[in-house]
Order: structure tokens, then sequence, then C-alpha cells
């Protein structure tokens, strides 16, 4: 019998859900945004409550800003104790980078949550700090200017500098003879912070950003120089931060503590001639997507406590050996803040690679192939499935070769198809049943798996999976108490092979297990950990633009909608991309409509249309 903890094994829930995902009694997936057994969210309850208020079609993304807030705490909480535990002389500031996600509604719940905390922002453009300037941060929370400057950059940050507690770090050696000239100018002294280049680098999809062949960053002889100029013009107060980058999602923790012991002793070397007060260890904290704890692109084998134990030890052990003081730690770990808070949930809405129903009626002059096939199907058995499947490959490719040669014709062709088939489903079962995990029928089983149809753009929401083939936890929201029989991949609505999600966390990397569909109830989908990066880097594709939000939050027992953030409707997506769908309204009705009547119903279909959601409202007919 199937049970609910067979699902949260086969989904791996407990290993990437971080403890903000969970299933509960009635087989849903509940979310837990304060990890508190009382506090949790059943996502269908919320699915049926959207429906019953009509406030919004799916997809959907869900934000649960309570799970922000809590990140915030945790990681603040693990270097807190790893500083009381080794006795750290410094203090600790946690930073959000806005290039994570720069939606206005999570970057506020960051600031808004983590004020008590003094949590700052890092930004990389001229538009990023006018964001962040804009958000009201607590007095004593950093502003931290990356990324490459031009003058109007660096006027702005120096302008604003001295209220909001803008340090400007210089990236390229370039960028510090135009930070002079510019608050020579302005007759401002900025906080200043210097990015080292080090040679050592991370590891996982992102490590070639760290090392030497890194974008951003000063060799050690530029920090001397740098040093040196600013020490002429007046300015070698106003250094207060050495700051290393060694890319994001890094996998292995060993890589972490090799960068740490350079770091550190550059930091103390910087420090014994410049007053120093912040140690940057930028980003790079990793999420387990997959839920392997492994070194492997979508892990990591490590926890958030080793993590920040490797870094408060290696800094103190270093600033004792040089004698000098230890500085405030600040980490820019924007993954690991972001990325557990958002979920896309949407309906599948058809299926493909399905011949049930169909049947093949002999008939006396079929070809000797067909009928060999038949003969295949009805005697294949655990004892002989795997020569009767070769069989069948060998009698398809004979029909295939009299299908070409114009020798049969395309109702014997489709015969052939349907019969081999269901040779194929017949000998993968017995395979299953022989615990034949053999790489020719593994790959057999890859190609009887269902493809369903989902309501959503993969290039949208989901970006990294396509991009850089990035692995998202994707499972059933109901149903968990049922065993899912179905293998299936997850194809979106583009016009796009490349638009399917095809690799999965588990032992079943190749396919999903999903359940049968259902003629009368829909059947919904999830895809998890997608606040990082993945709202910032969504396209167009196709003119499928932003879902529909909805941000939910535990209170008093229970919970509530707390905002409902409308997704695209087509017009919106017309505009954007410069299209005036009223410049030729009344030609592209004209041409087709003679009757004022019949052109009246037109233009109001078409302004209907583009004020409609650019994702699919009807249901399919499916099962």
């Amino acid at each position: 019998m199937w049970t609910i903890e067979d699902s949260e094994n086969l989904y791996g829930v407990e290993g990437w859900g971080n403890g903000y995902f969970a299933i509960n009694e009635q087989g849903n997936l509940a979310v837990y945004p304060r990890k508190e057994a009382s506090g949790g969210v059943d996502v269908m309850e919320v699915v049926r409550r959207i429906d019953e208020l009509g406030v919004a079609e799916f997809p959907v993304l869900f934000r649960f800003p309570q799970i922000l807030e809590d990140r915030l705490e945790e990681i603040n909480g693990a270097f807190l104790a790893s500083m009381e535990e080794l006795e750290y002389r410094g203090g600790y500031r946690l930073v959000f980078p806005m290039k994570v996600n720069q939606r206005k509604e999570v970057v506020e719940y960051i600031a808004t949550g983590g004020k008590r905390l003094n949590v700052g922002l890092e930004v990389g453009t001229k538009a990023e700090l006018l964001a962040a300037l804009s958000l009201g941060l607590g007095p004593e929370a950093l502003i931290i200017c990356n990324g490459y400057k031009d003058s109007d950059y660096l006027k702005l940050a120096l302008k604003f500098g001295d209220a909001h507690n803008i340090v400007i770090v210089i990236d390229i050696f370039e960028e510090i003879f135009d930070l002079i000239r510019c608050s020579k100018e302005l007759g401002s002294k900025p906080i200043l912070g210097l990015r080292t280049k080090l040679f050592s680098r991370g590891s996982g999809r992102w490590e070639e950003s760290g090392g030497e062949l890194s974008k951003f960053g000063l060799s050690t002889a530029e920090i001397l120089e740098s040093i040196r100029i600013l020490s002429d013009n007046g300015m070698i107060d106003r250094l207060k931060m050495l700051h290393f980058h060694i890319g994001s999602q890094i996998t292995d923790i060993r890589k972490i503590k090799i960068a740490m012991n350079e770091a550190a002793r550059i930091y103390a070397k910087v420090r014994k001639v410049a007053d120093v007060e912040y140690f940057n260890v930028g980003g790079g904290l990793s999420v387990d997507y997959d839920g392997s704890k492994t070194p492997t692109p979508a892990s990591a084998n490590y926890t958030l406590q080793e993590y920040s134990n490797d870094v408060v030890y290696t800094l103190q052990r270093t600033c004792d050996e040089e004698q000098v003081p230890c500085p405030t730690i600040v980490s820019e770990s924007g993954r690991a803040i972001a990325a557990y808070h958002s979920f896309l949930a949407f309906k599948v809405i058809g299926k493909k690679n399905s011949k049930e129903g169909l049947d093949v009626v002999a008939e006396e002059d079929d070809p000797v192939q067909i009928e060999d096939m038949r003969q295949a199907l009805d005697n294949m058995d655990l004892e002989n499935y795997a020569e009767f499947y070769h069989d069948a490959l060998h009698y398809r490719e004979e029909l295939f070769d009299a299908f070409n040669l114009g020798n049969i014709g395309l109702e014997e062709r489709s015969k052939g198809d349907l019969l081999f088939w269901k040779v194929c489903q017949k000998a993968a079962s017995f395979a299953d049943a022989d615990e034949n995990d053999s790489e020719e029928f593994e790959s057999l089983k890859k190609l009887l798996s269902k493809k369903y149809i989902g309501n959503f753009s993969l290039f949208q929401s989901v970006p990294d999976m396509w991009g850089v083939q990035q692995i998202f936890p994707t499972m059933p929201l109901h149903r968990l108490h049922e065993e899912p029989r179905v293998r299936g991949t997850i194809a979106d609505i583009t016009c796009d092979s490349d638009g399917e999600i095809r690799s999965f966390a588990g032992e079943n990397a190749d396919f999903l297990p999903l359940h049968d569909l259902l003629e009368d109830e829909d059947y919904y989908l999830g895809t998890f950990l997608l606040g990082a990066y993945q709202d910032t880097l969504g396209d167009f594709h196709n003119l499928l633009g932003c879902a529909n939000e909805v941000h939910v939050v535990v209170e008093d027992g229970g919970w509530r909608i707390s905002r409902v953030v409308r997704g695209d409707a087509c017009e919106k997506l017309l505009r954007f991309f410069n299209y005036d769908p009223e410049e030729r309204l009344g030609e592209m009705v004209a041409r087709c409509c003679g009757d004022e009547g019949e052109r009246e119903k037109a233009t109001e279909m078409i302004r209907k249309a583009l004020g409609e959601y650019t994702y699919f409202k009807k249901r399919y007919l499916r099962a």
C-alpha cells in the first residue's frame, strides 16, 4: 500500500525542502514558512481559495514572504552562533545582492524583515542603486556598490553616500581614477572597498567566475598601487572594506576553505596599512536543489552552520597569527536568502506520447511482420521478454523498409506502430519486475514516458533550467497518498522543443513519477526554489509574460492571501515589444468583416483578447 512517506522519499521533499516543505496527512504539499509544525499552509487549500474568489488564473507564482524573513534570521543566527562558539572578536552584517531578485515586492520584504538585523543591499548598476535608495533601509544597513561604474554611477553613490552608508567597491583598477576625480568635484569622501582577485576559485557551474580569469577584482599588485594612490590623495582613511567573490552556488566546502585562507591573509596584510573594518566574503553559499548533499552542481556537501564556522574560524585564526583586529564579516548570500520563498504552481492541460485506447484489428491480408509482432505481444512473459522485444525491433524495421519502398500502406504502418508500442510497454513492465536496469531497458522506459503539457513557460518562469541545465525540484501538489504510476516529462506551452522539463532530482533523473489524469479533476504540479535569479532572468518567449502572483502569510493559527500581483496581459507584452494594438485595429477588422455589426463584434473580441492573461484559461479534456 502506497503511503505519504513513500511520496516523501520518491520526491525527496525532506532533502531539498530544508524544513519549509512537507506532505501533510491529506496527501497535499504543505508549506511551513517558519519551519513550525503549527504554522503550515496546505497548498491545495490556497488553490481552492483562489478558485473560489476568482483572484488569479493559473499558472500562479506563490510567494511566502515569511520564508525570506526566516532565511535572514537563520543565516544571521548561524554566523552569530559561530562567533559565540569561537569567541570571535568582530561583528557580522548580512547583505542581499539585488541582482538575485530585483522584484520590488521581494526586496521590500527583505528590507522590512531584515531591518532589525541591519540587513543591507548590494547593487551593481545605477538603476539598482536608485531602487535601493528608495526602500528606506535601516540607519546601520550597508549599500554596497559593485560592478562597472561610470561617472554618473559614481556621482550618484557619492552624493547619497553619507546618508545611506554606501560603500563604493573598486572592482577594476581604472575606476580609482574616476572615483578620485568625482570625489574632488563633489567635495565628498566616500566609504571605499577593494575587490581582490583571488588565485582560488569555487566549484560547480559558476566556478569560472572566480580565480585569475575572473571578470572583476584587483591583483595584489593593483591593490598595493591602489593603496598608494589613495594615500597620495589623502583618502587612505576611507578604505574600509576588502571584498572577494569566488562564484555562485559553491558546491564543495573545501573550495571555500582554500579561498578563505587566501583572502584572510590578504586582509591581514592590508589591515596593517589601512583601517579596514569590513571583510566581505561575497556570495556562493549553496542551495541543495536536489537534496543529495553532494558536491554536484545542483547540491552542496556542507551545511549553513559548517559554512559559517569555516569562515569565522579561518578569519580569526589568521588575524591572531598576523596580530591584526578581527573585522566585521559581511556576506552576500543572495541565493540562500531568496531561493526557497517562491514556487510556480501550474495545471496539466494535456498529454502527448500516449496511445491508450487505440486498438489493432487483425485482417487476413496484414503483412507477416504484423502477425509476428502480435504473436510476440501475446506470448511475452518474464522469462522471454527481452528476446521478444528484440524480435519486435526487427519486425518494425522490416515494416519501415516495406513502407519506404511503397509495398505497404499507411494503415499497415499504423498497425505496426501500435503493436510495437504495446510490445514495448509489456517488455518494460517485465523489466521492472525483473529489476532489469540495463542501459537498453532504461532507454526503453525513457522512450515510453509520457509528456504532460503544463500551462506555463519554462523560459519565463524557470529560465536556468533551459539556460544552464539547472535542476529545480518538481512534483505534484496533491494526490500524494496515491502511487504515481506514470513516468513522464513536463512540456510547456511554448512553440519550442527546449521548453520541457527533462531532468529531475533523485534516482529517476530522466523522468518524473506522475499520476494518471482524471476526467473531472485538475492536476496541479509545482516547481520549487525559484526565488533566486528566475524572476530576474525570465524572458518573454512566444510573448508569454510574467505569471500571476499570490503572496501568502501565516498568522493567528491560520493563513491568508496578503497580496495578489497581476501577471502580464497580452497588450502589455505587445507594447513592451513596440507594437501598438490600436494602430491598425480598424484595418485588421475591415479585412475580415464587411458588415458594421460584425466589425463591432470583431473589435470587441480583439480588445478583450488584449486585456487577457497570456496563458491558457480553459481546461482541456485530457483523460
